[in-house]
């Protein structure tokens, strides 16, 4: 049998996804590039600091994709980088 924890867990898991698709969904009707919004939702559900193989992981798309969507969510304002001890990575 599943502990309640896990079960929560799956439970928040599936609503963070489903989260993330829908603002997709509406960033594309506001004129916004869908995982540019895709992005956002991902980085305002997280508890801790997403670098971008972390986006990369989570939303399945490319390198290339993920940093030009992340550097201009910087230039808006919408996010922003931190620098974590003894990581290297933005």
């Amino acid at each position: 049998m599943k502990s309640m924890k896990v079960v929560d867990d799956q439970r928040l898991d599936r609503a963070r996804e489903e989260f993330v698709a829908q603002w997709g969904a509406l960033g594309t009707q506001w004129g916004i590039n869908r995982t540019m919004a895709q992005i956002h939702a991902l980085l305002m559900t997280s508890t801790h600091a997403m670098c971008t193989d972390d986006v990369m992981d989570a939303l399945e798309v490319s390198r290339g994709n993920a940093h030009t969507n992340l550097k201009e969510l910087v230039n808006w304002g919408l996010v922003r980088m931190i620098v974590v001890k003894g990581d290297r990575r933005d």
